[in-house]
């Protein structure tokens, strides 16, 4: 788990931010930055990028390779110093306060801000981002791909589609981004995976999840990741989330990510809600329904 830096950025000095932006600059052409590079890409003189490297290495806000050469490489906790800096300047949080959820690609943490808010820091490709770069189209026309670039890429595409479907689609609203980070309204609601429905309630929530999915398709998007892990269930209603696998509809692939949306939405609600909701219901058939419409009720599906 990656550290919250967040008590560390009273301590930073503007020139600790220059050397972590150089090394940021420099991971553009490299996975890890040549130490001779360094005053070039931070603007600081060898004397001070000597300090500021300890500085920084002592906060782990760097690491450093010594196998060919000597260089140095932002580690998360570093990009992270920089995307608040970006929003405290900004002025669009003013701290950081409880984690609100850590997955395998993004933690959450509660904001203090105007109104509550949550911080998303995406983690795509900090374990291996090999695999993630195969999977994500983003990053399929660079030659050198870091963790730093598909996590980045990875936030972009999220703020990008939620400012697309917010407020006619149930999405957090998006307010501000930076790297790899985005701030968000805080939303109600459990994990659909963790909630328990009545048996009337659950082809309701599907009904309306897919209601959602259509609006979706109807505004150029097709979520591409969709599961009961991101679908927040609250008396008020339902809340989709994570959206860094979205895709637009001219994409090649965007009818078969729908038609695995649906089917990952039927498989759960069948195993779990069995006397609700069908195993033979028509995936094909539903996505259809999304995407050309009309889309009635998945009432029309109900074994019952």
């Amino acid at each position: 788990m990656v550290r919250n830096v967040a008590g560390d950025m009273a301590e930073l000095a503007p020139e600790d931010f220059y050397l972590l932006s150089g090394v940021e600059q420099g991971m553009r052409f490299s996975e890890w930055v040549r130490r001779d590079k360094l005053p070039d890409y931070a603007d600081l003189t060898r004397e001070e990028v000597e300090f500021r490297i300890d500085r920084c290495l002592d906060r782990e806000l760097i690491q450093r390779k010594t196998i060919q050469y000597e260089g140095y490489q932002l580690t998360f906790e570093g990009y992270d110093a920089l995307a608040l800096r970006t929003f405290s300047e900004r002025e669009t949080i003013d701290g950081v306060g409880s984690p609100l959820g850590f997955g395998k690609e993004g933690d959450v943490y509660e904001v203090q801000s105007f109104k509550p808010l949550a911080l998303k820091y995406h983690r795509e490709g900090y374990t291996n981002f090999r695999e993630v770069n195969r999977e994500r189209e983003y990053t399929a026309d660079r030659d050198h791909v870091s963790w730093l670039y598909t996590a980045r890429k990875a936030a972009e595409r999220e703020y990008e589609a939620m400012e697309s479907l917010y407020p006619d689609v149930s999405v957090p609203r998006p307010v501000d981004h930076n790297r790899h980070a985005i701030v968000m309204d805080k939303f109600d609601g459990v994990e659909l995976a963790r909630a328990t429905l009545e048996p009337e309630q659950a082809v309701g929530v599907l009904d309306l999840v897919f209601r959602e999915l259509a609006t979706t398709y109807d505004l150029g998007w097709v979520h591409a990741d969709m599961s009961e892990h991101n679908v927040a269930v609250a008396e008020s209603g339902i809340t989709i989330f994570d959206w860094p696998q979205a895709v637009p509809v001219d994409h090649e692939n965007a009818r078969e990510f729908l038609e695995r949306d649906v089917a990952n939405l039927l498989r759960y609600f069948a195993r779990k809600y069995p006397h609700e909701v069908s195993r033979d219901a028509d995936t094909d058939a539903i996505a259809a329904a999304i995407a050309d419409g009309p889309f009635e009720t998945i009432r029309a599906f109900d074994p019952s």
